[in-house]
């Protein structure tokens, strides 16, 4: 029933069809793939997926694909992508033959000749050695599992179908097709974690030697049955003041263990930082396909409708149904890219800013930066404008100043 509301929401006022063929002729060098299939809906996760799907609906979903990319072939940018990121969703719910088809038509459609991180997620207990090995034969060089934790009622409470045991029976079916580079998500701040619980996810998790390590506060979005049972106060969310020193207890522990937070959420090895989502970070261009798929090129920024039916009817017209299209002006660009780039551990970089605004940062947002150093938040040097140690626990409204 869920599945079946989901897919007829919004049919009676279908977004119009667009064509990216008016846009400028940049080159483009990152690639999004929304694969909106599930087993399940997890009860915090706010992306667009649906489940229940049958094998043929998969199937016609990367004939779709594949129908969108064409669109892309005589618009003004050029696809050249140097990294590659398959998202959801689950996308290794493609069937092994499905996915291999898609990987072999992308290449046939676009230059993959330098691209230098293709990323697939996948949820534990959804790919075996084979499967594995099919992804890294057809290009694909990292893959990054959705752990969560590995505390059975933690995960119960996410409503995660997988069992802790499952995580590692998976990396190491990745690692025996051959992946040197694997990602491990964990989620911290869940309703009934302690630092002890936390410390054991993170235990398990550094057993696998992941290469890169993802590790969120649990949100409570005003849309998913989580926040709706937040709201409806069926539980409570963990401290503020817990939430804090757990994120400071996992920067100790992977500091400790080799990894660098380069950016709030995310820790790696030495050159093992994940690039598709530096090219975000960094305010690069993007196309996404798929449903809810969002793009970003040249200061246009939309995203297709979030419904698997609008947008296969979409493209059956030659068309994308593009929604919350915008065009940003100078300003904004600049506020935005300020903003992401304090989430970077390099933080903003004044020479590369200067070059692409025609202004230094410091003067541009000279209000903002004084402010927040005499508050001792930033930290000002002739390379950068980067948040202080201090700044962390309100990180998010930091940058959102140089909005």
């Amino acid at each position: 029933m869920e599945n079946s509301i989901k897919e007829f929401v919004g049919l009676n006022s279908s977004p119009p069809g667009w064509s990216p063929s008016g846009l400028a002729s940049v080159v483009v060098r990152g690639l999004y793939l929304h694969v909106p299939f599930c087993h399940s809906k997890c009860h915090y996760c706010d992306f667009y997926s649906i489940i229940g799907q049958d094998e043929a609906r998969k199937e016609a979903f990367v004939d779709n694909v594949l129908a969108e990319l064409d669109l892309w072939r005589d618009a003004g940018p050029t696809l050249v992508p140097h990294t590659l990121f398959f998202g959801g969703g689950t996308p290794t719910l493609l069937p092994a033959a499905a996915m291999e088809r898609l990987l072999t038509e992308l290449a046939r459609r676009v230059d993959l000749a330098h691209v230098n991180e293709w990323t697939v997620e996948a949820n534990p207990a959804t790919v075996d050695t084979e499967y594995c090995r099919m992804l890294l034969d057809n290009g694909v060089n990292r893959i990054s599992f959705g752990a969560q934790s590995f505390v059975e009622r933690e995960l119960a409470f996410l409503q995660r179908l997988h069992q802790p045991q499952q995580v590692a029976k998976s990396v190491a079916a990745a690692r025996g097709a051959g992946f040197g580079r694997i990602n491990l998500d964990l989620i911290y701040a869940i309703p009934g974690q302690t630092p002890a619980t936390w410390e054991y996810s993170l235990d398990c998790a550094l057993e696998m030697e992941p290469e890169h390590l993802s590790c969120y506060g649990l949100t409570y979005e005003p849309n998913t049955p989580l926040g709706v049972n937040l709201a409806r106060k069926k539980f409570q969310a963990a401290p503020e003041q817990l939430e804090l020193d757990l994120m400071r207890q996992t920067r100790q522990k992977l500091s400790a263990a080799g990894y660098e937070a380069y950016e709030i959420s995310n820790y790696a090895r030495p050159a093992e930082a994940c690039r598709h989502n530096l090219l975000y970070w960094r305010g690069g261009d993007y196309i996404g396909l798929g449903p809810a798929a969002a793009s970003h090129i040249a200061g246009n920024r939309w995203r297709n409708a979030p419904n698997l039916r609008q947008w296969e009817r979409a493209l059956a017209a030659g068309a994308v149904p593009r929604i919350d299209a915008e065009q940003l002006t100078t300003a904004q660009r600049a506020g935005e890219l300020a903003m992401l780039e304090l989430r970077l551990a390099e933080g903003i970089d004044r020479a590369q800013f200067a070059g692409q605004f025609g202004r230094d940062p410091v003067d541009w947002f000279a209000p903002q930066v004084r402010r927040l150093e005499k508050l001792q938040l930033l930290i000002v040097d002739e390379r950068s404008i980067r948040l202080t140690e201090k700044a962390l626990a309100v990180a998010d409204a930091v940058a959102g100043e140089f909005l």
